[in-house]
Formats: C-alpha cells, structure tokens, sequence
C-alpha cells in the first residue's frame, strides 16, 4: 500500500493525541480520584472506562481514514472517466466518514455510563 503524506500525516496527529490523552491521565491520579469518587464509581474502573472511551475513538477514527483513503481515491479515479457519478460517490464517501461518528458515539454511551 502506498504511503500518502495526508496518511502519514493523520497517523502522526492521531499518535500525538492519544500520546497527549495518556500522559493527562498518567499524570492526574488525584482529579481521577476525586471525580470517581464524587462519580460513585471505582478509580480502577474509572480509569478504564476512560481508556475504553478513547481506544473507541481512536481505532473508529483510524478506521474511518483508511475507508475514506481507499473509497475516496476510488472515487477520483471514477470521476475522472465519468463525472456525472458525483452525487453517488459522495454518498459512499460519506459513508466512510460515518464509521468515525459511530464510534464517537459509542464513546459518549462510555463515558455516560461513567458518571
């Protein structure tokens, strides 16, 4: 598979942001602590919830870029040779895009059931 600068570029903004999400909580045990407790709920379980919401995040927006690469260079090409096809292809791009909201969702349902 070939390497785009976008890919590349996305893959590193999304290794920065979960770097930068995992230092916050490794480096914050006190406001995890109190915000369990004022929650009900255990530091331990807390605490994984919190990474179950953000490995949701992160893997449906993985996820979503790889679709949206492969779809939407599929979609170039066709509107190349056709270019009446852009109301169709939009919608499969749209798709994609879709898997990211999805799990964003998912990640609120997470967290809802935390506090």
């Amino acid at each position: 598979m070939k390497r785009t600068p976008a890919f590349v570029a996305a893959l590193v903004a999304l290794a920065a942001a979960l770097a930068l999400g995992t230092t916050a909580l490794l480096l914050a045990p006190t406001a995890l602590a109190a915000a369990a407790a004022g929650a009900g709920v255990a530091p331990e379980a807390w605490t994984a919830g919190l990474y179950a919401a953000a490995a949701t995040t992160a893997a449906s927006a993985l996820g979503a870029g790889f679709a949206v690469a492969r779809v939407g260079s599929a979609a170039v090409g066709a509107l190349a040779e056709k270019p009446e096809l852009f109301g169709r292809l939009l919608i499969f791009v749209g798709l994609a895009e879709g898997i990211a909201i999805y799990g964003l969702i998912v990640s609120i349902l997470i967290l809802n059931r935390l506090a």
